[in-house]
C-alpha cells in the first residue's frame, strides 16, 4: 500500500521505493469541531472584507507559494511519482489558474443590476455560501485543489481542505503560503482524515458545500455523506477520454499530441486519454509512429533527470493495470511495446512500462473501464459516424477530443460528443477561462471560468419599492 493507517497515525510511502515518506496523525471529533467553529467565526468576518483585500491577499499568497516551488516539486516526487522534471509544472499550473480566477472575481462577483423599472429598485446580489470542504486527490494534488480554493475565498467563503492521504504535504505548504501572507486566522483550514471522520465532517451543519475530486465509488460516498443536507455539490469524477484522429489530420502532431496524452503522468490524469479512434487510411502509419515514440520513453526513478515515465502511485494499481492488459490480450487484443524494453518494470511494483493495444473492441475492460495508467487502445474506424458512436459509448463524458485540419467538421463533431470539454488538435489541458466540468459518471457542477464562481456564491434578490403613493 502507498499509504495506511496505524493506531490514528496515517503513514505514507513514495512509490519511488515503498519506503515512509511521511507520518501525520489524523484528526479527531475534537480537532474536527474546533477546525468547524474557527472556520464559520472567520468566515463570518471575511465576507465583510473588500473584493480588494481579498484580491491582495491571494496574489500575495500566489507569490510566496511559488518562491517555494523548488521543495514543492521534489515532495511532489517523492509523494506520488511524478518524474522531477515534470514537478515544476504543477507549481507554474497553480499559479496560472489562481491568478486567473482572482483576476476575473470582481467581474464574476458583480451584483446583477435589473432594468430600470418605475418605482422600484431591483439586483441580485452573489453571496459567500459559509464553509467550503475541498477533497482534493493525489494524481495532481495542487492544481485540483487550487480550482475550489481561491474562488471559494476569494468569494468570502472560508476553506478547509482534505488531500489524499498519499499527498499529505500539500495541504501544509498552501496553509504555509497563505500564513505568509497574513490571511485571516481560519480562512484556510486543512485536515488529515481518514473516511468515517470525512463523512462525519461532511454531516456537520456548519458544512455549505462539498468540492470533490476523484473516483466513481468515492463520489458516491460523498453524495451519501451529504444526503438530505441540501448543500452544494461539486464532483470530478472517473474518466475514459477519447481521441479521434481524422484521415486529414496531421499525423505527426496527432502522435505526439495522443501519446504524450495518454501517458504523462504514468496516465494518471483525470483528462488523460484512453482510447484512440484513427481513421483506417493512416492507421498503420499512426501505430508505427506511436510505437516509435512510446519506445523513446524511459522509465526510471522519477528522481533521475532523465526520466520520462516514473512509478505509477503504487504497485496495487499498477498491477491492476497489469492485470487488465491480461484480460484484454486473452480476448483477443494484441500488445506492441515490449516490457523488456524498460528493464525497470516489475510486476508486484510500481514501475509499469507503458503498452499500446490494437485489435481492441468495447466489449473488453481496456476500452470501457478507466485504467489510470500507461496504457492506451487504438482502434480503426471508417468514418466519422463510427467515430462518434464509438466516443459516446462509454460511461464518462470528461473530454474528448478531434485531430483534423478540417475545423468546421470538427466542431459538427464535437457538438455531437457527450463531454464536459472538447479539443480540437489538443487534449489533456485545463483552460482556466473554460468550465471544468463532466456528464454521466464524470461528475456534477463545475470549477474553473467565471461559472465555477456561481457554484460558490447563492444567489440573494433585492426587490426595493422606492415610492410609495
Amino acid at each position: 500500500m502507498a499509504h495506511e493507517i496505524d493506531n490514528n497515525i496515517q503513514i505514507t510511502r513514495s512509490p519511488i521505493d515503498d519506503s515512509i515518506y511521511a507520518e501525520r496523525v489524523l484528526a479527531n471529533a475534537q480537532n474536527i469541531n474546533q477546525t468547524l467553529k474557527l472556520a464559520k467565526t472567520a468566515q463570518t468576518l471575511w465576507q465583510k472584507t473588500s473584493l480588494n483585500e481579498r484580491k491582495k491577499i491571494c496574489l500575495n499568497m500566489v507569490n510566496a507559494f511559488i518562491e517555494n516551488s523548488d521543495e514543492i516539486a521534489l515532495q511532489l516526487t517523492h509523494m506520488m511519482g511524478r518524474p522531477i522534471k515534470y514537478s515544476l509544472g504543477e507549481v507554474s499550473g497553480v499559479a496560472e489558474r489562481a491568478r486567473y480566477m482572482i483576476n476575473i472575481a470582481e467581474k464574476s462577483l458583480k451584483t446583477i443590476e435589473l432594468d430600470k423599472k418605475e418605482g422600484f429598485s431591483r439586483y441580485i446580489k452573489k453571496e459567500p455560501l459559509g464553509i467550503v470542504f475541498v477533497i482534493s486527490p493525489w494524481n495532481y494534488p495542487y492544481l485540483t485543489a487550487i480550482n475550489s480554493i481561491i474562488p471559494a475565498i476569494m468569494a468570502g467563503n472560508s476553506v478547509i481542505l482534505k488531500h489524499s492521504a498519499q499527498t499529505p504535504l500539500c495541504a501544509e505548504q498552501l496553509e504555509k503560503a497563505f500564513e505568509q501572507v497574513n490571511l485571516p486566522k481560519g480562512v484556510f483550514q486543512y485536515l488529515h482524515l481518514n473516511h468515517e471522520n470525512t463523512e462525519l465532517l461532511i454531516k456537520q451543519p456548519y458544512i455549505n458545500h462539498v468540492a470533490f475530486t476523484g473516483s466513481v465509488l468515492g463520489g458516491k460516498a460523498i453524495e451519501k455523506a451529504c444526503n438530505g443536507r441540501f448543500i452544494g455539490l461539486g464532483l470530478e469524477l472517473g474518466g475514459k477520454d477519447p481521441a479521434y484522429v481524422r484521415a486529414d489530420a496531421d499525423i505527426k502532431h496527432a502522435v505526439e499530441t495522443c501519446i504524450d496524452g495518454a501517458f504523462f503522468n504514468s496516465g494518471q490524469s483525470c483528462c488523460g486519454i484512453e482510447r484512440i479512434y484513427v481513421a483506417e487510411a493512416i492507421f498503420d502509419e499512426f501505430l508505427n509512429q506511436a510505437i516509435s515514440l512510446v519506445n523513446l520513453y524511459k522509465l526510471g526513478s522519477p528522481l533521475d533527470v532523465d526520466t520520462t515515465l516514473g512509478p505509477m502511485v503504487n504497485a496495487k494499481v499498477a498491477d491492476f493495470i497489469r492485470e487488465q492488459i491480461n484480460q484484454a490480450v486473452l480476448a483477443g487484443a494484441i500488445t506492441h511495446i515490449d516490457p523488456k524494453h524498460f528493464p525497470q518494470n516489475k510486476i508486484g511494483s510500481a514501475y509499469l512500462a507503458p503498452q499500446i493495444l490494437t485489435n481492441v473492441d468495447h466489449s473488453m475492460d481496456i476500452m470501457t473501464q478507466e485504467s489510470f495508467g500507461p496504457v492506451v487502445g487504438i482502434m480503426k474506424v471508417k468514418n466519422d459516424r463510427q467515430a462518434i458512436a464509438l466516443m459516446n459509448d462509454s460511461e464518462f463524458g470528461l473530454t474528448a477530443c478531434v485531430f483534423t485540419k478540417n475545423i468546421n467538421k470538427a466542431i459538427e463533431i464535437g457538438n455531437e460528443l457527450e463531454t464536459g470539454t472538447f479539443f480540437i488538435n489538443r487534449c489533456d489541458y485545463l483552460d482556466p477561462a473554460l468550465a471544468w466540468t463532466g456528464v454521466k459518471n464524470s461528475g456534477r457542477g463545475c470549477t474553473l471560468s467565471s461559472l465555477g464562481y456561481d457554484a460558490l456564491t447563492r444567489a440573494k434578490s433585492f426587490h426595493l419599492k422606492t415610492k410609495i403613493e
